[in-house]
């Protein structure tokens, strides 16, 4: 993997998202499956690692 992988994301409302560059901030993030989801397409799946900005 390469090491200067950076992570898109444009959720507003997470902490960890710059919203200047419509990047996650983090190292790294938690991918985990969404429970009884089999689509086969990205719903299948959510960003564990999403705080809400207070």
């Amino acid at each position: 993997m390469d090491k200067n992988q950076k992570i898109n994301c444009t959720v507003e409302s997470c902490k960890y998202n710059n919203t200047d560059k419509e990047e996650c901030i983090l190292k790294q993030i938690i991918v985990t499956p969404m429970q009884d989801c089999h689509t086969k397409t990205a719903d299948e799946s959510m960003c564990s690692s999403y705080e809400f900005d207070y």
